[in-house]
């Protein structure tokens, strides 16, 4: 199953991390590629995302939240038109790291049929996205402190 992932180290608590990343009317402020989420961070919840890549347009997608550990993690899913084709599933982890504070990782897995063509089309410009989103919430969440 191709995966992207990338981790910040955030000199704050899981509390904080958590509390930045599940306001979600908050993000227009402060998230440059979560642009906007509606929706509650609770499992089964049904979320509308507009996200954007750097130096591109915007695009939406809807999700559902699969789960939501306070304080530990976030997940949530979404499909294309037909189940199986190019799914993904998006996760946030955040994990106590010491008395530095936590380390957070974003990470997404996709699988279906196209998963693998499609990888090498969306990685790079992925990656560099969701290390943007992870700089700004560290910046957010230790302001914070």
């Amino acid at each position: 199953m191709p995966t992207i992932k990338t981790a910040v180290d955030v000199a704050t608590s899981a509390e904080i991390v958590w509390r930045v990343l599940t306001d979600f009317p908050s993000y227009p402020k402060w998230n440059p590629f979560l642009v906007s989420v509606q929706g509650n961070p609770s499992p089964g919840a049904r979320l509308k995302i507009q996200a954007r890549f750097p130096n591109a347009g915007a695009f939406k997608f809807s999700a559902r939240i699969v789960k939501a550990i306070p304080a530990t993690e976030l997940r949530w899913r979404r499909r294309r038109l037909l189940e199986g084709v190019f799914d993904r599933e998006q996760a946030f982890f955040i994990i106590p790291n010491g008395i530095k504070g936590v380390r957070f990782i974003h990470r997404e897995h996709f699988s279906g049929l196209l998963a693998a063509l499609i990888m090498p089309f969306i990685s790079g410009k992925t990656t560099k996205a969701f290390s943007l989103m992870n700089l700004a919430l560290k910046r957010t969440a230790e302001a914070k402190h």
